[in-house]
């Protein structure tokens, strides 16, 4: 059992949350949630002692073992793959180490016997000799080749890196499982699998995500980080979210209330008060009047971006024809006769063994590269928005936001400009922030007002949730939904991509492309 007891951290004026009293109940699952600066992350620190609280202290039951996935990639450079996932247990990894110092020294002596001994029965107590074969299933699982298994870790590329430190955070069975991002960088495959282990994991996990598909599937609580509290309530994130919109829909509505009666009173005090038969009842109500107090409905830290795409013009019935594209970069072939048709009401996603194939197909389709052989037949009544996944290179100006934003404006009006910064959380002073000092998250928002602006009736968005917090990938998400025209897409959000495609289009690595109209659970075979 992990407790929170009287926990407030501050950071010199600014507190983040305080009076924290939490305790973390083995078999369930925690997603810790709040908007981005909240203190989410800093939350997982302190739990796990990285950082000290300003008051307070966390507690776990004597002889629980806590793990914590490492956000350091390059840490265990100089480690095999396998030592380093047994390093998730450094008890057990520390005995094996020093084990095998002792069985190896040329002067062995009936002292080292008897410590051999203890530390053999300590090690078989921790299931030592299955310690190996444990980080190889939780390596396999994960899609880590076994002939990856006993190369050092600074030879494998970063994406299995990723991999190899999730298994390091889940081996050995942990008491407590302490998860920041855990499913940043991983593909479909290990993510489902991933969900499978903690849905069947028997002790307990808190975790970070912006995954919103992750955080129903996994959990079976919710602590919700706002007001400078943290609260807990049961459920996943969906029954979270529908839970906290009805408390403040009722509040509201009691406080609507509360300023009818609050009008009836003074409408009776004006009314009677210069009356003399009347004056007693018009003080006694006067005193009622006094005593009521709207209960304060404090606005959430949550702000949601107001994403609207409306198109200038409905498409025609022909759309786009995209006939056999192939694409070689660096004498590299990254798309290989890429053949299909986009119809009416089509929003397709993306998928692809390679990354880069996806986004090499989304620039030519965009327009900003030419393909090697191949042709776009476009229907006349389109026209296209496009947001990149690598979009610095829209940014490389002393712009402000107003002046950057006005470039792709119709209407050079500054008043109608800032409106759609607004809609994105540009208000005010906002509007004037210099492009170059922009965060990932900021940008992103940028780019979405530019295509709201253009009134393009079909939109080609590459990985448009990176760098977002989860007010605003549900903005994008519903935004995209609500869209009438065409959408051509790729996203790690499995929530939007679930929500927003009715076809699935698949490029695999020998070239074969793959194209179904069907959700995207019926296409990874999913409920």
């Amino acid at each position: 059992m992990l407790s929170a007891n009287g926990v407030t951290v501050r950071f010199g004026k600014r507190v983040l949350f305080e009076d924290v009293n939490i305790r973390f109940g083995k078999g369930n699952c925690y997603g810790i949630i709040g908007a981005n600066g909240a203190g989410k992350s800093t939350f997982l620190k302190v739990l796990s002692g990285e950082i000290e609280p300003s008051k307070g202290d966390v507690s776990i039951d004597k002889g629980e073992r806590l793990s914590v996935l490492k956000q350091d990639h390059f840490a265990f450079e100089e480690y095999s793959v396998i030592d380093t996932v047994m390093m998730g247990n450094k008890e057990l990894y520390d005995i094996m180490k020093e084990k095998d110092n002792i069985y190896a020294k040329p002067d062995f002596s009936e002292e080292d016997g008897m410590k051999a001994a203890k530390l053999e029965e300590r090690f078989a107590e921790l299931d030592g000799w299955n310690a190996e074969s444990d980080a190889a299933m939780l390596l396999n699982d994960l899609g880590i080749i076994p002939e990856n298994h006993y190369k050092l870790m600074k030879d494998i590329e970063a994406k299995e890196k990723v991999k190899v430190l999730l298994a390091q955070s889940l081996f050995g069975n942990p008491d407590v499982l302490l998860l920041d991002e855990p499913t940043n960088d991983l593909d479909i495959k290990s993510i489902n699998w991933l969900q499978e282990f903690l849905m069947d994991f028997e002790n307990t996990v808190i975790v970070v995500s912006h995954d919103r598909y992750f955080l129903n599937k996994v959990c079976t609580h919710i602590a919700d980080v706002d007001f400078g509290k943290i609260k807990v309530y049961p459920g996943n994130y969906d029954f979270w979210y529908e839970s906290s919109q009805l408390a403040l829909k009722q509040a509201r509505e009691q406080n609507k209330k509360k300023e009818e009666k609050i009008k009836e009173l003074q409408e009776f005090i004006a009314r009677f008060s210069a009356n003399a038969s009347k004056s007693k009842q018009a003080t006694s109500r006067k005193k009622t009047l006094e005593k009521i107090e709207l209960d304060e409905i404090k606005p959430s830290n949550r702000k949601y971006p107001y994403v609207d795409f409306k198109p200038d013009r409905e498409p025609g019935k022909e759309i786009l024809q995209v006939k056999n594209i192939s694409k070689s970069i660096e004498g590299v072939k990254i798309l290989d006769k890429i053949s299909f048709d986009v119809k009416q009401g089509d929003k397709i996603a993306f998928l692809a063994d390679n990354d880069i194939a996806k986004t090499v197909l989304f620039q030519i389709i965009a327009g900003d590269i030419e393909p090697d052989e191949g042709e776009l037949i476009w229907g006349t009544t389109i026209t296209q928005s496009y947001f990149p996944k690598d979009n610095n290179y829209l940014f490389n100006t002393d712009e402000n936001l107003t002046e950057w934003l006005r470039k792709y404006s119709k209407d050079p009006d500054e008043t109608y400009v800032r409106s759609f910064l607004g809609r994105m959380l540009f208000s005010g002073d906002e509007a004037l922030k210099q492009e170059k000092v922009l965060s990932g998250g900021e940008k992103v928002r940028c780019i979405l007002s530019k295509m709201m602006l253009s009134g393009a009736n079909f939109l080609i968005f590459d990985e448009p949730t990176n760098h977002l917090d989860m007010e605003s990938i549900t903005s994008v998400n519903e935004g995209m939904k609500k869209f009438i025209g065409n959408i051509l897409f790729t996203s790690h959000d499995h929530e939007l991509t679930q929500t927003v495609a009715n076809r699935i289009i698949d490029i695999k690595e020998d070239g074969q492309v793959i194209d179904r109209e069907i959700t995207y659970n019926e296409y990874l075979g999913v409920e």
